[in-house]
């Protein structure tokens, strides 16, 4: 375990690479009291960012909450453009063309900044927002049990606990895609929130047509909005026993900015709970 931070490690710390991968990278936040004699008592928050890539947003939007509840904070980078110039959101749905697997690249991470600065990584908050929301709910079907809670924002497409339809609308063909099974029975035991804006009902990015590469039969049937959508994705959890926290925020769009402060409070009380 690293005893100090560096001068660049401090705070908001210095965009650094992935060392498993370092095509990817990530954005820290370390509170200013921060301890590494006691790093491992610290909650680490990962939060996953949207098409637009913007990780170093989301990691300043969450200072408040690092300082708060003593958490540190880690935002991913997945750049546009790692298999192909054209591939923006393979990220998305964890695996690419190639086998490139995205939430080893996440764990990795992880584990790098566990065996690096002490922080426990075994269990950890996850949010992401849009792609993020994509990401995150499917990372949750491999790796519940390294998640603490699970907050999905806003995803423009889901993977329902479907056993009849294949991957990505269902978890049919799971295992022989990812090489393991549903962590069914992990997932029921973690606090799941889902999140929206009220107003987040444009469809022109999220429907699937035809010439697509995510196109498959079905891929639309999840309904017409992000908030349909999402709804599926909470009633398929709780058919599945997942509890599930849902909110839709007044006033806000498409919006990961906008609602932030409720995937906040979420977490805060998920750690209050110790």
């Amino acid at each position: 375990m690293k005893q100090e931070l560096g001068y660049y490690e401090k705070g908001a710390a210095a965009y650094r690479a992935c060392q498993a991968d370092p095509r990817f990278g990530y954005f820290l936040y370390f509170p200013k009291n921060f301890d590494p004699a006691r790093a491992s008592a610290y909650a680490l928050c990962v939060l996953i960012h949207g098409s637009a890539r913007t990780p170093h947003i989301y990691r300043d939007l969450f200072v408040d909450f690092a300082e708060e509840h003593g958490a540190v904070i880690l935002a991913p980078l997945f750049p546009v453009g790692i298999t192909d110039p054209e591939d923006q959101s393979s990220y998305k749905f964890l695996i690419a063309e190639g086998g490139l697997r995205y939430d080893h690249i996440l764990l990795a991470m992880v584990d790098e900044i566990a065996e690096r600065f002490g922080v426990a990584g075994d269990r950890f908050l996850l949010h992401g927002f849009s792609g993020g929301g994509h990401f995150v709910h499917r990372f949750f079907y491999l790796h519940a049990g390294r998640v603490r809670a699970l907050s999905v924002g806003a995803p423009g497409m889901v993977t329902l606990l479907d056993a009849a339809r294949p991957w990505h609308c269902g978890v049919a063909d799971m295992e022989t895609v990812f090489g393991q099974p549903l962590a069914r029975d992990a997932m029921r035991a973690v606090p799941v929130q889902m999140i929206i804006g009220a107003e987040d009902t444009e469809t022109w990015e999220i429907t699937v047509k035809q010439e697509s590469r995510y196109w498959m039969d079905g891929v639309n049937d999840a309904g017409r909005t992000r908030i349909d959508r999402l709804g599926a994705l909470r009633r398929s959890f709780e058919e599945s026993g997942i509890r599930v926290a849902y909110e839709e925020v007044p006033g806000v769009g498409h919006d990961g900015y906008g609602i932030v402060e409720p995937v906040k409070a979420f977490f805060a009380v998920e750690l209050a709970r110790g």
